[in-house]
């Protein structure tokens, strides 16, 4: 008699019966016999077409079996050379270097001055304590271990298994993320590697855990983590790094005092930092503190279930109330500290440098990342991250000593700048009326010629009320500061003109643009291009600039020295005299003007001059990037040109107050419309400095400098370089001045047209032409000859009025007149074309009138009205809306307002 069959035991049959059925074979009677289904019943076909249907469907499972097997080994071994690749290109790291990496307490990033001189270390609300190991509760250690690697003590580093499980699941999407890194991983990760997730970094941080777990013991490595991680807000709100600053914030406890409830809390807080700390922004509690509370609980289960307390130790930390022992909110103590330009200007070009490197590492385009938003965003925060966290070391170019003798010049001289403006502005925040002052800013920079370092600057007045870096940030209307760059510099590299050439400086129109002098005036005579610099004319400027606008590019001479402007602005002639849409920082004029002291050789100035990490490692270096824009032969005689500014022109009156001789300096001035801007760059063989005097026009003021504000910069420029002097007077290398260079011809040429002797036709006659002569400086050519037309620009009427002159008659050639406004047409002047119309009578010359900063409207006064012209021409309603721009650099709560514009006329 059979068992009976339990009911396991009949599936177990029912499943066999249905595999024989599903599994029937049909043998041929021999290899040659073939069955042929259609002799078949229905269930033998159906058993026959099944059967073939598996058999193929197992060969094909098994080839992609295979297939996968390959694939997966491929996989893996393309993993492992490129994880090789990896081990072989990074430095092994020394045990001192990971070290003093990893046991760097100070992780915010530390500036330094020239010299090796340390500033400070960069601010940020993350305050941190460190402590030994035996000043850390062994609860906290546990708790720690249980929740973040439970196999800490068994593992060399990382673990396989794990890394394993989070790539698959980064790779498929799926299960959860379970992150992968071990104490040892995280630890590298804080304070050697960045936290960015590319397979890249991944790889390398897997093997520096594996180098840190072989150099250090588990106990080493679990107090560095432990000073290392953050821990939320304490009750000043300030970010906490460290157990100890932990403990004291929330329990006012030291780290080594906590017992098992409070170290469970802490131990939960690094995984999520923001969500489970108690306290707000500001130091209070949270009116919901759940979170916290549960992951504490969670906490204890896990060291309970780790076997580090007992159940009875588990359920009374359970029942803490840890409510009851957070702090209350106190305030922190206010931070005093000085040189806040240097850590604003440090901190911003530091991070820029790490930003690109970044960048470059993930084969980006830097270019194109700066103009994505959100990519560029991404990478400012990684790269503010590591300034605030690795510890790096940025060693700036700053001479400490001269900057502050700069502060302490530029001090003195504030008051002398200009007066002060006071108005009833909106506060901002409250939003009531309030007195608000402006004074006038400055900046100032100091440049190194042949490094391009900038060796100190002046950021302005008043860092606590105006954080505003005026000489970095602020970009404003160069005025006739930017002439050498643009105009006369090129027309002698181009050999358009030497020392001597002679530029038309009369009344003239381009297309309705009426340039004038300084103070609306117009000299009527040719002169020479040094007289035309050194006095800085306007006239003679923008004939010269449109002389080269024929045929020669400006606009790559002022790129390779650092000054980005668009096409549209170099198609205007105002571009001559400053003219800019949003204008030029301190720093870029001074680098530019640099290029004629450094024998025509620019180099891109910098701030930093290296970054290093703890260990020592440079991360940085600043590359010596250098151009040769202008010929030596060039940048000497724009230096033979702009010593006349300073000996006997619109600078002239430094020769008396400068420590150093005259003959050692060059420089420009520059003055914007209604005296908004104004500048004066010097340079020595060994150093350039720039200054810039200003209003920022907060709230839409429209404050100006008055007459005198020129000469007060000047003064101020040499209280300061006076200053420098008596503390490094090597750094002027006054005994290098340039050798003239063979390129360089010099000949005696006419002072009248600046060219040879001879003759030409005069009223239907030959006429000889003779007069006093004075040296000329030629860029590698000889001098011409004499002819009718020999300068640059003016019209037949122009020559006329000047051979009839040269040859006795009495007129008014030379004779300095200045626009009325009063315009009617001349129809004497062939040359002068309907829209553009000026009258000549008694040295007085009419225009639209001045095109000044901005946009104005209406501002021609009176009515041109001629009854001698065959049109009668009313403009006392004569809009003009030039290319002005209100170019807003907002700091805080505070709007500088800088205008520029692209017409101008009273420059100088």
């Amino acid at each position: 008699m059979k068992e009976p069959q339990s009911w396991w035991q009949k599936l177990q049959n029912l499943f066999k019966r249905i595999g024989n059925f599903f599994t029937y074979e049909i043998k041929a009677v021999s290899d040659e016999q073939t069955v042929d289904p259609t002799e078949l019943s229905v269930w033998q076909r159906i058993r026959f077409y099944f059967n073939v249907t598996i058999s193929s469907l197992k060969t094909v499972l098994l080839i992609l079996l295979s297939f996968l097997i390959v694939l997966a080994g491929l996989g893996i071994g393309i993993g492992l050379g490129y994880f090789a690749s990896l081990a072989s290109q990074e430095e092994v790291p020394s045990y001192q270097a990971m070290k003093n990496q990893i046991e760097d307490s100070n992780e915010s990033a530390a500036f330094y001055f020239a010299k090796n001189d340390k500033l400070g270390n960069l601010t940020t609300d993350l305050i941190r304590t460190p402590v030994k190991s035996n000043q850390i509760s062994p609860y906290l250690k546990k708790a720690i271990v249980a929740t973040e690697d439970e196999y800490f003590y068994q593992h060399h580093g990382v673990v396989p298994k794990a890394i394993s499980r989070a790539l698959l699941s980064d790779l498929t999407g799926l299960g959860t993320q379970t992150g992968g890194s071990t104490l040892t991983q995280q630890l590298v990760k804080m304070k050697i590697l960045s936290s960015e997730t590319t397979f890249k970094r991944k790889a390398i941080e897997i093997l520096l855990a594996v180098r840190l777990d072989n150099y250090f013991t588990k106990s080493e490595i679990l107090t560095d983590y432990l000073n290392a991680a953050t821990f939320g807000r304490n009750n000043k709100g300030q970010n906490v790094g460290g157990v100890e600053q932990a403990a004291l914030g929330l329990f006012n406890k030291h780290a080594a005092d906590l017992n098992l409830a409070e170290s469970a809390f802490i131990a939960g807080l690094p995984q999520s930092p923001s969500v489970y700390t108690p306290y707000k922004q500001n130091g209070t509690l949270k009116k919901d503190i759940s979170a916290g509370l549960d992951r504490k609980n969670t906490v204890l289960f896990r060291m309970y279930r780790h076997n580090d307390i007992s159940k009875s130790e588990y359920d009374a930390a359970k029942k803490v109330d840890l409510k009851a022992e957070f702090q209350p909110k106190t305030e922190p103590q206010p931070e005093n500290r000085g040189y806040g330009y240097v850590y604003n200007l440090i901190t911003v070009e530091a991070r820029d440098i790490l930003i690109d490197q970044l960048i470059h590492e993930d084969g980006k385009n830097v270019t194109t990342v700066r103009k994505n938003k959100d990519q560029y965003n991404t990478y400012w925060n990684q790269a503010d991250q590591l300034l605030r966290q690795k510890g790096y070391r940025v060693h700036s170019t700053i001479d400490r000593k001269l900057y502050d003798e700069m502060q302490v010049a530029s001090k003195q001289a504030a008051p002398y700048l200009g007066t002060s403006k006071t108005s009833t502005i909106t506060d901002p925040v409250t939003q009531k009326p309030t007195q608000f002052t402006e004074y006038v800013q400055n900046g100032t920079v100091l440049l190194d010629n042949q490094s391009g370092a900038v060796l100190a600057f002046v950021g302005g007045r008043n860092f606590s009320k105006f954080q505003l870096n005026h000489a970095f940030d602020t970009k404003r209307s160069p005025g006739s500061s930017i002439k050498p760059m643009l105009v006369y510099g090129p027309a002698v590299q181009n050999k358009l003109i030497n020392t001597q050439s002679m530029i038309a400086d009369f009344p003239v129109s381009f297309h309705g643009y009426f340039p004038t002098d300084f103070g609306q005036q117009i000299q009527n005579r040719f002169i020479s291009a040094s007289e035309a610099l050194a006095e800085s004319y306007n006239i003679p400027a923008v004939n010269l600039y449109d002389a080269l606008q024929r045929g020669k590019n400006t606009k790559k001479y002022m790129s390779e020295m650092g000054i980005h402007l668009s096409d549209k602005e170099y198609s205007e002639l105002g571009i001559a005299l400053g003219g800019t849409k949003n204008g030029v920082s301190v720093l870029q004029q001074a680098s530019a003007f640099s290029t004629f002291a450094n024998q025509g050789t620019h180099v891109t100035p910098h701030v930093i001059s290296k970054i290093t990490d703890p260990s020592g490692k440079v991360i940085y270096q600043a590359p010596a990037t250098k151009k040769q824009v202008f010929s030596k032969s060039t940048a000497y005689i724009m230096q033979k040109m702009l010593n006349g500014v300073v000996t006997k022109g619109t600078a002239s009156t430094l020769s008396y107050q400068l420590p150093f001789s005259e003959s050692d300096l060059v420089g420009k001035t520059g003055t914007s419309n209604d005296y908004r801007d104004i500048w004066f760059i010097g340079s020595t063989p060994g150093v350039t400095m720039a200054s810039w005097i200003g209003y920022d026009n907060f709230y839409g003021h429209n404050y100006t400098l008055n007459k005198s504000s020129s000469d007060a910069n000047l003064t101020y420029w040499s209280n300061i370089i006076s200053a420098l002097y008596k503390t490094n007077p090597k750094m002027f290398k006054l005994n290098q001045k340039m050798k003239q260079p063979s390129t360089v011809k010099t000949d005696t040429v006419l002072e009248d047209t600046g060219t040879k002797s001879g003759a030409i036709t005069y009223n239907g006659a030959n006429a000889h032409v003779t007069g006093k002569k004075v040296k000329a400086y030629y860029n590698d050519e000889l001098p011409k000859d004499v002819s009718y037309q020999f300068g640059i620009g003016g019209t037949e009427k122009n020559y006329k009025l000047f051979w009839n002159h040269f040859f006795g008659a009495s007129n008014d050639y030379g004779i300095t007149s200045t626009y009325t406004g009063k315009t009617v047409r001349d129809p004497d002047d062939s040359v002068e074309d309907d829209a553009s119309k000026y009258y000549y009578s008694n040295g007085s010359y009419g225009t639209y009138g001045s095109f000044g900063s901005g946009t104005y409207s209406g501002y021609s006064q009176g009515n041109y009205n001629n009854t001698n012209d065959s049109e009668q021409n009313n403009y006392n309603n004569y809009n003009y809306s030039g290319s002005g721009l209100n170019s807003n650099s907002t700091y805080g709560t505070y709007s500088s307002n800088s205008n520029t514009a692209t017409s101008y006329n009273a420059y100088r």
